[in-house]
């Protein structure tokens, strides 16, 4: 068979014999990726001629959002407003309140693609842009293509071993399509979280967190007994028993003031989101304990972790950030258990989420 091709500048005609006869076809010379880079480029600039046309009112968009947050079912949405247990607690807006306030803002473009994936891991970038003015916050999202498993996997086979706190072997073993859709989720969601806070002006922030608490606290002061159900039937939907909400708070779920309930409310938010855990929930419990008790602080000091110590550590360590195990906060929390940490090597181990590019 021959092909004959004879073409113009914009256009070809390709004419090819063949047994049942010849065939003429034209061939339009642009690529796929040319087509693709101009419907691009069409739908960027058409958000951005209707962001000039309909222009945010942030009159409106500030009674718009505080009326989401004045709905009792959104005020206790676990993921509207968190308490992770680090210190003396770390509360903020969750990933809901992140939504709703993005969807009041309007004009507004999240986006989300894999720039890079191999047999180990996935990165994707992550973004935020006021379409208004032409703000925009990357962040690029590392998640592991592997699980940590109190067993190896159905085979005997894993990838890594360590100890835990506890003493007992944890394997990172690869995860499964749902683990790793789960893990794809998570830091996502907590990377939209974390730049779409940055797009809300901080006033608004600080008017939503006011009711979001006002309200969570107005109901457990009007029913503390049905509150105090609600979140004890949470509790247990995650693993974590009514005599173990009762050793935390150090005494019975029955006598708990409002303000406790709030605070379990807030945990139950952080623990579901993956935020935390309730093995941290204890030992920050119990860092704080002993770091109140005078007698406690004097008669058994912890020692600084050494330089050679922790290089020896280090490599577990840093597995447990980069699987998605643990986090930055939750390990530092639990290595300060036992030893105290340098700023150097708090640093250090800052970096190691995400390889340093999320917070």
């Amino acid at each position: 068979m021959n092909a004959m091709t004879k073409g113009s500048h914009n256009q070809a005609v390709a004419v090819r014999e063949e047994f049942g006869g010849t065939s003429t076809t034209l061939a339009v010379q642009e690529t796929a990726s040319t087509a693709v880079a101009a419907q691009a480029k069409a739908m960027v600039e058409a958000r951005y001629v209707m962001a000039m046309r309909r222009p945010r009112q942030w009159d409106q968009v500030r009674q718009d959002l505080l009326k989401e947050c004045k709905r009792p079912s959104f005020a206790h949405n676990k993921s509207a407003y968190y308490r992770k247990p680090i210190g003396k607690g770390v509360e903020g807006l969750g990933i809901r309140f992140v939504e709703v306030a993005l969807r009041c803002m309007t004009n507004v473009l999240v986006e989300t693609s894999m720039i890079f994936e191999d047999e180990s891991k996935e990165v994707h970038r992550v973004s935020v842009t006021d379409l208004e003015s032409n703000v925009t916050y990357p962040l690029d999202v590392r998640v592991t293509k592997t699980v940590e498993r109190s067993q190896p996997s159905d085979d005997g086979s894993y990838i890594s071993v360590r100890k835990n706190s506890y003493n007992k072997n944890v394997y990172t073993v690869p995860g499964t399509e749902d683990d790793i859709l789960n893990k794809r989720a998570a830091q996502v969601s907590k990377a939209i979280r974390t730049l779409g806070l940055r797009i809300i002006p901080g006033d608004l922030q600080d008017e939503a967190e006011a009711i979001i608490k006002s309200i969570r606290l107005d109901e457990a002061a009007r029913d503390p007994g049905a509150e105090r159900k609600r979140i004890a039937d949470a509790f247990g939907e995650i693993g974590v028993k009514a005599s173990d909400l009762a050793d935390y708070l150090g005494h019975s779920l029955d006598t708990c003031s409002p303000t406790e309930l709030v605070n379990l409310r807030g945990i139950y938010g952080a623990i579901r989101d993956g935020e935390s855990s309730w093995k941290s929930v204890m030992e920050n419990k119990a860092e704080q304990a002993s770091a109140t008790t005078p007698a406690a602080s004097t008669s058994k000091e912890l020692p600084t972790c050494s330089d050679e110590n922790f290089e020896k550590k280090k490599a577990a360590w840093r597995m447990a950030v980069e699987s998605g195990g643990k986090s930055v906060n939750d390990l530092i929390a639990m290595i300060q258990t036992k030893e105290l940490l340098t700023n150097d090597q708090k640093i250090e181990i800052a970096s190691w989420a995400n390889n340093g590019s999320a917070e």
